[in-house]
């Protein structure tokens, strides 16, 4: 028997399609014996409506609460039901509908609808853009509504129930949906695993923060575990709340894709690293060097500065010294931090740097030959490197100007072998972000140690991270999505 089934509301709304033993009626589902069907059996849940307590709505939730995996999901139909809501997530499909019509604008109407179904569309130049409101939004049936203003902009999005099609429509719908679902029934069976995580990347990212090798290793290292380990892209948002976890390993920012995968994963209840929480706190520097202050952490001698502040700049230069480094607070892999050297070259670049953020940091320079990276997972050091210069360069990673990036060499240390103050600074920083998995990047110097920075999504890459631990590196992390993947089953039990 075949693990989808087809709900309708009634059973007159199929009569324009082929009969099938896959299609049932929702009391059917709800009441009979398909509702029992074993977990993991997929609905598709072509009822009239979904509106809030509607036999479409008690379709997918109860579905849910079965352990059946349902299109729409519950979530999709709340969501769409409030365009507060859904219209977060229709900024880059904005994006990619003027590029889609931007050559055709002349020929249309300022205003137009169009109906998706499984993410496909008569309209041709929209095909793009419905597979992707198809990957943000699960629903078989979609209409949406288009208009353009200067630019094309999505003006709303509903669920459109099955029994609402025209004939044309319907021979549309059927060649969608037997594509849709010859792909979901001909999919091979995966093996039998205790959990499925999924790791968010970025095949084209220049600097990512797991090279492809390393992710190899997280699939591999995961499967002996027992962990059905999926890679997945910006575009696979929709298909996120399927995995039981979440691991981004794609550089991190509040106002990116990167931040709205980790809150999906959240409000979903599945374990997220990087936690949104800690995204936040980790990607603004002025935030960090606040924190790290009132809690007494040792870093480098650190002022936030404002637009005001360039009228007092001899006092600045008197407190931190020259030469000194200046920092945008959304900077990542050297960038956006700038050394300088002299009073004009402070004032000029201070000037720049207020005009992209009202806050900047100056902090005093320090060099040393490295930086220490202290891996930090649950508030317990996993792995130690030193980050050597860039050669001829302060910093590890060099910008050149045609976007080239160099960075220096490394080495990778036992945590036993790194000095216990490197240890001890490391984790009280980590400590005070939360309790995920985090990379602390601290100089040393005869006077001490000092925390630079505190990251949110450290590099965990074959050859570098892992050259001492190895397979254990990979093993120490998914072990811990499991530690807290089983703690939240056993919350979940009744007592």
């Amino acid at each position: 028997m075949s693990s989808v089934y087809i709900v309708i509301e009634e059973a007159k709304d199929w009569k324009p399609y082929y009969p099938s033993a896959n299609v049932i009626t929702v009391r059917d589902y709800l009441f009979g014996d398909r509702g029992t069907a074993p977990a993991g059996t997929r609905i598709i849940n072509l009822c009239r409506s979904y509106q809030y307590l509607s036999l479409g709505y008690y379709c997918s939730l109860l579905a849910e609460a079965r352990g059946h995996r349902v299109i729409p999901s519950v979530r999709t139909i709340n969501d769409l039901s409030h365009k507060a809501i859904y219209s977060l997530e229709t900024d880059d499909l904005d994006a990619l509908l003027n590029k889609s019509l931007g050559r055709e604008q002349a020929k249309m109407a300022d205003v137009f609808t169009q109906d998706i179904f499984f993410g496909k569309t008569v309209h041709e130049q929209l095909g793009d853009l419905a597979r992707q409101l198809f990957e943000t939004f699960r629903c078989p049936l979609l209409q949406v509504d288009f208009k353009h203003v200067g630019k094309w902009r999505i003006r709303s999005i509903r669920l459109k129930g099955l029994a609402r099609l025209t004939e044309p429509q319907e021979d549309v719908f059927a060649a969608a949906l037997d594509a849709f679902s010859r792909d979901v029934w001909r999919r091979k069976p995966r093996r039998q695993m205790r959990y499925r995580l999924a790791i968010l990347h970025n095949p084209e990212d220049k600097l990512p923060p797991s090279n492809p090798r390393a992710l190899k290793n997280f699939i591999r290292v995961g499967r002996s575990l027992g962990i059905d380990v999926t890679l997945i892209e910006r575009r696979d948002y929709g298909q996120l709340a399927e995995y039981d976890a979440l691991f981004i390993r794609e550089t991190t920012a509040i106002n990116n894709h990167t931040y709205r995968f980790a809150k999906k994963a959240e409000s979903e209840g599945m374990v997220v690293l990087d936690d949104p929480a800690s995204i936040m706190r980790c990607t603004n520097k002025v935030y960090l060097a606040e924190l790290l202050q009132q809690n007494k952490v040792p870093t480098p001698r650190t002022q936030i500065l404002r637009k005001q502040d360039l009228k007092r700049l001899d006092d600045l230069v008197e407190t931190l010294g020259l030469p000194m480094v200046l920092k945008i607070p959304d900077g990542s892999f050297s960038r956006g931090i700038v050394k300088v050297s002299d009073r004009e070259e402070l004032a000029r670049t201070a000037g720049e740097l207020l005009k992209k953020s009202d806050l900047i940091l100056a902090q005093e320079y320090l060099y040393t030959e490295f930086d220490w990276r202290i891996g930090v997972l649950n508030k317990k050091p996993i792995f130690a490197c030193q980050y050597f210069m860039s050669k001829g360069h302060w910093q590890i990673y060099q910008h050149g100007p045609d976007g080239e990036v160099g960075s220096g060499s490394f080495k990778t240390y036992p945590t036993v072998e790194v000095p216990p103050q490197v240890l001890k600074v490391a984790v009280k920083a980590a400590s005070l972000i939360g309790d995920g998995l985090y990379g602390v990047d601290l100089k040393q110097t005869k006077d001490g140690c000092y925390v630079i920075e505190v990251n949110d999504n450290p590099n965990i890459d074959a050859g570098g991270e892992d050259k001492y631990l190895k397979d254990e590196l990979y093993r120490v992390i998914l072990e811990e999505f499991i530690r807290r993947l089983e703690l939240k089953c056993n919350t979940r039990q009744p007592a």
